[in-house]
């Protein structure tokens, strides 16, 4: 694939050549103010070409750009979505604290009797 690019450019390079060298004739441009510039055909080609393709190519190198920079945006925020955080995670019940559970597990002392409890 490399070689038929390499093919492509050459033969382009090589027309171009071929234009180039048979249409070398100077071009008279009538400008602003009654002056006149004489110019060569494949420079002036080259400017116009020039003139409209590297306007179109900022604009298209401009949106990809905020493109770009938009699809990062979202696959960060895609990634911080998938990924667990521990402020979302359910609460636990919350821990007795140690004079409670000394309280709740010790019955209170009481006088041993003769009589079973229950029985009056």
């Amino acid at each position: 694939m490399q070689f038929l690019k390499i093919l492509f450019w050459c033969l382009l390079a090589f027309i171009a050549a071929v234009f180039t060298i048979s249409n070398w004739n100077t071009v008279q441009i009538q400008l602003w103010g009654g002056l006149i510039a004489d110019v060569n055909l494949p420079l002036l080609l080259l400017v116009t070409f020039l003139i409209g393709f590297v306007p179109t190519m900022l604009y298209n190198h401009a949106i990809r750009w905020r493109l770009r920079q938009r699809l990062a945006t979202a696959e960060r925020s895609l990634a911080e979505l998938r990924t667990p955080h521990p402020d979302f995670a359910p609460p636990l019940a919350p821990a007795q604290s140690p004079e409670r559970e000394t309280h709740a597990t010790v019955p209170p002392l009481s006088a041993p009797s003769a009589v079973p409890p229950g029985v009056a």
